[in-house]
């Protein structure tokens, strides 16, 4: 507990940057009343957003990952932090497999409240690292005394059999900051120097594997080539950016395709595009593909992606990623019949997306958690 009954909520991640969950994390920390409930963090690395959360309060704790001291120094050191710090009766891990590891240290530190909360729908890494999370995830049932998740397919992922359990917890954003605006369109465009009329498709993402960025690119040189006036956005910063650059200049679009890095103004980005893309292998529940809604933009996305994202709007698009030119077939296909732009606020609010509903969720799941296991 903090000042005056206000609930300190430590949450788990490897660094605050400009991820999913670190966006949902951000937008909740925001809006949420702080005089009832304070974040604090506890991290591995530098995040972009360390400033910001200690400017609202927040206090930021950092120890090394585990690929930098091993599997029993990165556990031990997770239980002496909170033995030290037993001010946080509640912690809320976002780490997917590896929260096994820390719940059950946080069991071991006799923490009362340990949330585990689900934001994908499958690991990322290579064969020993996927091996090593899967025995993480192992420890999360056992250890966490809550479940959470983004949607009902991250929650199957992580929890399995006990998935029916698991609270789902809505990725909300801000509405106002998405409504359409034909001056911001018009402003954005001009500072990346594309013209009113050019065919502006966008993807906001980190360059990883999971994104499907090589698909994305082949998608848009399939639209290039039969209108040669458009041009792809995408945001983001990743291992991949050398590979996505070799498939640009080997599908001849890399005068058409720009990259813009991590980008910390993602709601007026938007309004510059005419459509968002999104082909990614997994997901649990993108925040990106709300905020593309809460924009008003149509949407062609992979399959792969819970149907759960759709707001009923009539703007998502679910395509196999199996072919590229079916991707621009569509593309071309809404291109050439775009109505006007309309933000579907009201189909978000009813889905439950709308930030403050969240926060208001939150601010009273909190208390009601460490009522609840005050009373066991």
């Amino acid at each position: 507990m903090g000042e005056q009954g206000q609930i300190r909520v430590l949450h788990v991640v490897v660094n605050m940057n400009r991820g999913g969950a670190e966006t949902l994390l951000m937008n909740l920390y925001r809006t949420i009343d702080r005089e009832k409930v304070q974040f604090d963090f506890l991290t591995c690395k530098e995040g972009a957003f360390d400033e910001e959360i200690v400017q609202l309060g927040g206090r930021i704790h950092r120890i090394p990952y585990v690929t930098s001291v091993g599997h029993i120094r990165f556990k031990n050191q997770v239980k002496n932090f909170l033995l030290k710090n037993k001010q946080y009766q509640i912690i809320h891990s976002h780490m997917d497999k590896m929260s096994g590891i820390v719940l059950r240290s946080a069991r071991q530190a006799n923490v009362p409240v340990r949330i585990a909360h689900s934001h994908n729908t499958e690991s990322e890494g290579g064969f020993l690292t996927r091996t090593y999370k899967w025995y993480a995830g192992r420890h999360i049932l056992p250890s966490a005394t809550h479940l959470y998740a983004c949607s009902q397919a991250a929650a199957t992922w992580l929890f399995r059999h006990q998935s029916e359990k698991a609270f789902i917890f809505k990725n909300g954003i801000n509405l106002s900051t998405f409504e359409h605006s034909s001056a911001v369109r018009h402003d954005v465009r001009k500072e990346l120097g594309i013209s009113n009329d050019t065919l502006v498709l966008g993807h906001v993402g980190r360059f990883s594997s999971q994104k499907n960025h090589l698909f994305l690119v082949d998608a848009f040189a399939k639209v290039n080539q039969r209108e040669p006036n458009s041009v792809l956005l995408l945001a983001g910063e990743g291992p991949l950016e050398p590979a996505i650059r070799k498939r640009m200049k080997e599908r001849n679009v890399e005068n058409h395709v720009k990259l813009l890095g991590v980008r910390d103004d993602i709601a007026r980005l938007l309004q510059a595009f005419d459509q968002f893309i999104f082909p990614s292998h997994h997901e649990g529940l993108p925040v990106t593909l709300i905020e593309a809604q809460g924009a008003g933009l149509p949407c062609i996305i992979s399959r792969h992606i819970t149907k759960e994202v759709d707001m009923g709007a009539g703007l998502v698009h679910a395509l196999p990623i199996t072919n590229a030119t079916l991707w621009g077939e569509k593309i071309l296909h809404l291109a050439m019949n775009k109505t006007a732009r309309k933000v579907p606020q009201a189909a978000l609010r009813e889905h439950g997306y709308d930030i403050k509903q969240t926060a208001k969720t939150a601010e009273n799941t909190y208390p009601s958690l460490l009522k609840e296991v005050d009373r066991l």
